[in-house]
This record gives structure tokens, sequence and C-alpha cells, in this order.
């Protein structure tokens, strides 16, 4: 199963990189978010569940130390940096820049998933982390949808072959951040708790005289 995971993971990001390369220049701020949600919120899950447990962790000193709340953190300043708009509009013009700025994306997300999938608090302390992802993740997706201007560019655009204005454009793509980040978020939250809550129905075994 683990396999599998890391599998579909590892593919998952090497699509995205494709996505991004054959994207470049085209300044569609949807393909960026499709992009940007589909490393952390997706690829890096699956990574991070694939490595849970295996020595390849434990190799990792930052990750052993990580605590949910301050990895969560972490993922929060790396994502609001890269949303703010001038540096949105320097990273969309170099590609340098664009690909720092996935790998960020993808550690910020790894170190998340892998502090709440596998918590030393239990795994309340990692839903909890995974909820509040969700909810900063949710907060700028509206922040982003319900912008009364385009904060991305102000020209027309194209996503997918689809032709749409620079508001509607980024009302898709804080639409989709919004959407994906709860539905991922959520989700990862409610694993935990469906675990924990199986753990405390386990019949607690009789000790024999």
């Amino acid at each position: 199963m683990k396999a599998i995971s890391f599998i579909t993971g590892f593919t998952l990001l090497v699509l995205l990189a494709i996505l991004l390369v054959a994207n470049f220049g085209n300044a569609s701020f949807t393909i960026h978010m499709i992009i940007h949600m589909g490393t952390v919120a997706f690829a890096a899950p699956l990574i991070a569940h694939a490595l849970t447990g295996s020595t390849y962790r434990e190799k990792m000193p930052l990750v052993g130390r990580l605590t949910p709340m301050p990895a969560s953190l972490i993922e929060l300043v790396v994502v609001w940096f890269w949303h703010l708009p001038a540096i949105r509009a320097t990273a969309d013009a170099s590609f340098i820049l664009s690909v720092s700025e996935q790998i960020s994306f993808l550690a910020a997300g790894l170190l998340l998933w892998f502090a709440c999938l596998q918590p030393k608090e239990g795994r309340i302390a990692g839903a909890m982390g995974l909820l509040f992802t969700s909810m900063h993740m949710t907060l700028l997706g509206v922040l982003i949808a319900l912008a009364p201007r385009p904060l991305y560019g102000g020209d027309d655009v194209t996503c997918f072959g689809i032709p749409l204005s620079a508001v509607s454009d980024q009302q898709m793509g804080g639409v989709f951040m919004l959407v994906a980040g709860a539905f991922s978020y959520l989700v990862g939250g409610l694993v935990l708790v469906a675990g924990l809550l199986r753990e405390d129905q386990r019949p607690t075994p009789v000790e024999k005289p």
C-alpha cells in the first residue's frame, strides 16, 4: 500500500512539473494554483504517508523534532509569502524562481504531513495541525477569490485553451485553492481522528492470574 502511495505521489509530482514547464509564461493563476495545491495537498501527503515509519524519515532530524502546529505555521509563511502580489509577479517572470517556489511548497508540505501523520503528541495534535492548515489555506483562497481587482496581472489569460479575464482567472484559482485545501486537510484530520476512535474501541487485554 505504501509503495502505491509513493508511486502515485511521485507520478503526480512529475505531471505537475511537466505542467509547470509547459505553461511557464502563460500567467494563468488557475494553472499556478493547480500546480501549487497538487504539490502540497495531494503529492506531499501521499509521499509522507509512504515514508512514515521508514528509515528515511529517521535520517531527517528536523522532521523528527517538528510538531504539527509549528509545521503548519511554516507552511503558512511559505504559502502566503509566495502569494504576495509582488513576489508572485517576480516568480512568474523567472523560471528558476518558479521552480524554487514549487520546491519550497513540496518541502513545507512534506514537513507538515510528516509531523501530522506521525505526531509525537498523538493523533489529536496531528488533526489540529491539519485543521489549522485548512483554515489558513481556505482564508487565503477566499481573500484571493473575493478580491475586488486583479492581484496577479491585469491582462486576459488562457487556461487550458480557455480565454479568461484576469479577474475570472484569479477567482477560479482562489476557489480551487480553498476547495482543494479544505478537502485534503479536513480528510486527513478526519482519518487521524477515526484512527484514534478505533484505538479507543479496542478491548483492553485481560491479564491472566
